[in-house]
């Protein structure tokens, strides 16, 4: 996703492979990151949380990377409107 979507980082790359997913939250709301999963853990924490961090939210289950790129590309606009809303702390995307 990186060459598509610079700035995107897998959690592996950043040592969290292994962590809780509440290590992964807290980490990504200091550093002021986005969230982009596939897991309904973070769409609970989302909810019970809020922003920071904003989730997007991938209901695509096991899909392939490019199924992936093709979901953000469809919703690109639809991203980029929830990341500039302050009210919203989720986005839940699906073909």
């Amino acid at each position: 996703l990186g060459d598509r979507y610079p700035g995107t980082v897998h959690t592996r790359d950043l040592g969290f492979e292994r962590s809780p997913d509440m290590e992964v939250w807290r980490h990504a709301a200091a550093q002021g990151h986005h969230i982009l999963t596939k897991d309904t853990d973070f769409e609970q924490l989302s909810m019970l949380h809020g922003a920071p961090p904003k989730v997007v939210w991938l209901r695509v289950g096991n899909a392939s990377t490019q199924a992936v790129i093709t979901l953000l590309d469809r919703h690109q606009q639809e991203i980029a409107d929830f990341l500039e809303d302050e009210e919203r702390s989720l986005l839940a995307l699906s073909y």
